[in-house]
């Protein structure tokens, strides 16, 4: 499974990352990995899964982390991750 983690702010693109997991765990396990992954990464705190952003990822392998997710202050207006490839 591959994930693509991008940082957008006003509406640009400022930082990009792909995190990549072939184990063998769940694709929630993985999903939670790699976004673990990513903000330690980034440098972020971990975001809230909001019911909205579990529905879209649920619905299109795609969601968004606005502002609001975080606890602490972020410099981006939202993270967002696309699932681009699945085992």
């Amino acid at each position: 499974m591959r994930i693509w983690f991008k940082q957008w702010k006003d509406s640009r693109m400022v930082r990009d990352l792909v995190i990549e997991d072939n184990s063998d765990e769940t694709r929630t396990h993985k999903v939670f990995g790699a976004l673990d992954q990513a903000c330690y990464d980034m440098d972020l705190g971990r975001p809230l899964w909001l019911d909205v952003t579990v529905r879209d990822f649920k619905r299109q392998a795609k969601a968004r982390f606005t502002k609001d997710c975080f606890m602490e202050e972020v410099p981006f207006d939202y993270l967002e991750i696309d699932v681009i490839e699945e085992d």
